[in-house]
């Protein structure tokens, strides 16, 4: 496994556990807004990525009841069964955030029990995300049409408990985006919408020092998802 960070605590990462964070390196997708664009070429540095996590997560006992693995796209990483399953083995719950474009490998982890808690990123209504991605139509219609696979998956299975989250920034979505999107997403079980970080060494430099959402933009956005998604919620 290839990492690009940890962060030691988290207090919002996993609902209402203490977590530690890993961050893996390589993403597939290329978000306008992406606050960590280091992240996202993909690396096959070799060396002591493994020891340096098991040492992490040795510092960790007894401090955190979590793992979550986030990105990066950890499902880029050939070596992530084995890493859960040491995790888990460890003792620690484990919680993975995807852009959901490696369905096949998320539904083998939850089919092993490796992950307690999952994540999935859902950047736009399925005909929009051109308007988020940096990236040629070609390729993203593909992996679009894997995301879709797993989402509509987790809505009519739901085998574990997950979250869907849909990040807002303005002259990318806006309310009618949402209303397409929520009838998308209807029945899930959760879905949160998050207020875009554009303060920050962003992908597109463009977007980088523009005013967010106001509080009464995202209750707006938030009333049209809740008339879908029950359990919709500002991050």
């Amino acid at each position: 496994m290839v990492i690009g960070g940890f962060d030691p605590f988290s207090l919002l990462d996993y609902p209402d556990k203490v977590a530690a964070i890993i961050f893996t390196q390589g993403c597939n997708f290329r978000c306008r807004y992406c606050y960590n664009p280091s992240l996202i070429d993909v690396s096959t540095k070799e060396g002591d990525e493994l020891s340096r996590l098991w040492s992490f997560l040795a510092e960790r006992q007894g401090l955190v009841e979590a793992v979550v693995i986030t990105g990066g796209e950890p499902t880029l990483q050939k070596d992530l069964v084995e890493v859960i399953q040491e995790i888990k083995r460890q003792g620690f719950l484990t919680k993975l955030d995807t852009n959901g474009t490696n369905p096949a490998i998320v539904k083998d982890l939850i089919a092993q029990g490796l992950v307690d808690y999952l994540a999935v990123d859902v950047k736009a209504p399925w005909s929009k995300y051109g308007q988020i991605m940096a990236m040629p139509e070609a390729t993203l219609s593909i992996l679009v049409a894997k995301v879709k696979e797993l989402v509509t998956w987790l809505i009519d299975k739901a085998p574990i408990n997950y979250e869907f989250r849909t990040t807002l920034v303005p002259g990318l979505l806006g309310l009618q985006d949402i209303a397409e999107l929520a009838e998308e997403l209807k029945g899930a079980q959760r879905w949160y919408l998050q207020r875009g970080r554009l303060d920050g060494n962003l992908l597109d430099s463009a977007l980088a020092g523009q005013p967010p959402f106001t509080e009464v933009e995202m209750k707006n956005f938030l009333a049209v998802a809740q008339a879908k998604v029950a359990e919709a919620a500002i991050r």
